[in-house]
């Protein structure tokens, strides 16, 4: 008897080549646009050459002299911030796919329930109050963590009722708490004693990976990487769910805990990215609707290549961030909102278009 957790069985074996096609593409387009993204910038470094450096610095070989330079952009200030951008972009695109899942609504993304909003008040308050000076350089970014839980916590708290969870209700009142949190910032933007909180606010409200390197990498790599897995494993029930409260009862679905789940999930891993990145908008709204046009509604295809297809996109709009008007960089919030925006008027103007398929 099968699972909840099983996928659907293929009738056909059109099914598997039609997952397979756009997982190998994603797989092979990813580490080739991550080397050219690592290669480009103001100091424009050849593909070889970079694929050089990068083989030295894994194994320990010889760099010449007049090359360290190169060497060091390459592997210490690009490298962990191209890195993260695919992390982060492959977290949206997961993400996205468990929040549209969990409030059954089109328009829903990972910053829906109040995660941006309460990180941004985490790191402000740091930075204007002090605290968590233990930390060190990791204190701002730990401060916005920890608002984004607390977000997400209070959401939780105020929309759940009798220990039932609605999704309508945690939508509503994540959009709520999201206006209550950025009220919040500005009241202590506006009472600091220096300008530095505006800037620190700019950076969370448009997000970028400029603070990137290799200290921060492995903590958030290691949340989306097991966000991504659970969300794998229990793709069957997502299915179950985003079909309404009353078929997956009778599936034998308990909603009120797969809500539940979905929401600590949610809450953790878009803490972590949020913490160092910023907000970074429309990512997590538009990936998994491009990826159900292509592959179907089915959650562990859509899972299989989101991921993929985030980190693939969030790489070249980090590239274009950083070398449309260089020296210069464009908040990496506002360029998917550049991109993000037309690409989802065109989507829901498709006649054929639905939330879930097409």
């Amino acid at each position: 008897m099968p699972r909840l957790d099983d996928p659907p069985a293929a009738p056909s074996a059109v099914r598997p080549r039609r997952i397979a096609v756009p997982v190998a593409a994603m797989a092979l387009l990813l580490p080739v646009s991550v080397l050219i993204a690592i290669g480009a910038g103001p100091a424009s470094i050849a593909p070889a050459d970079t694929a050089g450096y990068l083989w030295a610095a894994l194994t320990g070989g010889p760099i010449a002299g007049d090359e360290v330079s190169r060497y060091q952009i390459i592997w210490q200030i690009r490298t962990p911030r191209v890195l993260l951008a695919a992390v982060v972009g492959a977290g949206l695109g997961a993400m996205g796919v468990a929040v549209q899942a969990m409030v059954r609504n089109a328009l829903a993304e990972p910053y829906l329930l109040g995660v941006s909003a309460g990180a941004a008040t985490g790191a402000v308050s740091v930075g204007v109050w002090g605290g968590l000076g233990a930390l060190g350089i990791y204190a701002v970014s730990t401060g916005a963590f920890l608002g984004g839980l607390i977000a997400c916590a209070v959401v939780y708290l105020a929309a759940a009722r009798a220990a039932v969870l609605s999704p309508l209700r945690l939508v509503l009142v994540g959009v709520a708490m999201s206006f209550a949190f950025q009220a919040a910032t500005s009241v202590i933007v506006y009472f600091a004693p220096n300008a530095e909180a505006a800037s620190t606010v700019l950076f969370w409200t448009m997000g970028g990976f400029g603070a990137a390197g290799w200290s921060t990498l492995p903590v958030v790599a290691l949340a989306v990487a097991a966000g991504i897995a659970v969300l794998a494993s229990r793709a069957g029930r997502l299915d179950v769910l985003s079909l309404g409260d009353e078929a997956a009862a009778s599936l034998g679905v308990d909603t009120g805990r797969e809500l539940r789940w979905l929401l600590v999930l949610t809450a953790v891993v878009t803490g972590a990215m949020v913490a160092v990145s910023g907000a970074i908008g429309f990512v997590g709204l538009v990936v998994p609707h491009l990826i159900r046009i292509w592959v179907g509604a089915s959650h562990a295809r859509v899972l299989a290549v989101a991921p993929l297809a985030g980190a693939l996109l969030m790489v070249w709009i980090d590239l274009a961030s950083r070398t449309l008007v260089a020296p210069r960089e464009i908040p990496v919030g506002a360029v998917t909102a550049l991109i993000g925006v037309p690409v989802f008027v065109y989507m829901l103007r498709r006649r054929a278009y639905l939330f879930g398929g097409s």
